[in-house]
């Protein structure tokens, strides 16, 4: 069973279950807002189904670009990488082409290749775009997404070789690597304590639910309205 291209899963997710049930996508396909999380994607399998939802209206946060999958070693990212630089405008190389650096700004100018930004609706659709390393406020406490079709773990053989974005971004001249995974290391301290206030929140009031006792006339009107 293969998960239709373009839907996404909340996070955190079982991975038979969200191939299993990847319908959840159709009830929030223009959702407001959609918070990807790019940890453990393949950078343009995401970058294409992005490209698609955005031309269709969707607005469309990524955050954690940093953690986008390439496929291939690192090495041989840094080559085509390094062969990437070597292209400018002869006569004046600050008319571009612009060789971004940030994993953010990468992910950003690999979807844009997908899009026709030099026409009105591809600029309108990428303005619908934003790119972030780790998980600014207010998306840390926004419902994250993943993308099935996109999961490194679902579209690359185990045997391949694969690299980190955030790797390659750092050999290039990216230099905050230290402080994002520092940042992202007291996010996880905050999120598991609200995840444990949440969740014992949940659990009480679901005891009090239990010891909650109704007469019998209320269980009557219960009954009659079809909350029994």
């Amino acid at each position: 069973l293969k998960p239709e291209p373009g839907r996404a899963i909340p996070l955190p997710f079982d991975l038979d279950a969200a191939i299993a049930h990847g319908r959840v996508l159709d009830a929030m396909s223009f959702a407001k807002q959609m918070v990807i999380d790019c940890r453990g994607h393949l950078l343009g399998r995401l970058a294409s189904i992005i490209a698609k939802e955005l031309l269709n209206g969707q607005q469309v946060v990524l955050v954690r670009s940093e953690d986008v999958n390439m496929s291939g070693s690192l090495y041989r990212a840094k080559l085509k990488y390094a062969n990437f630089k070597r292209k400018k405008t002869n006569s004046n190389p600050r008319h571009g082409p612009f060789h971004q650096r940030a994993p953010s700004k990468i992910v950003w100018r690999t979807i844009r290749g997908m899009v026709p930004h030099k026409t009105a609706r591809g600029a309108a659709a990428l303005d619908r775009l934003k790119c972030f390393e780790g998980i600014p406020h207010p998306f840390d406490r926004k419902k994250r997404m993943v993308i099935p079709a996109a999961l490194k773990v679902l579209r690359l053989r185990p045997e391949r070789k694969f690299c980190r974005l955030g790797d390659l971004s750092s050999l290039f001249g990216w230099k905050h690597q230290e402080l994002i995974s520092r940042l992202e290391g007291q996010r996880k301290v905050k999120s598991e304590a609200f995840h444990k206030k949440r969740t014992s929140q949940v659990r009480a009031k679901t005891e009090a639910f239990k010891k909650v006792k109704v007469s019998a006339e209320d269980q009557k009107v219960l009954e009659a309205a079809g909350f029994a």
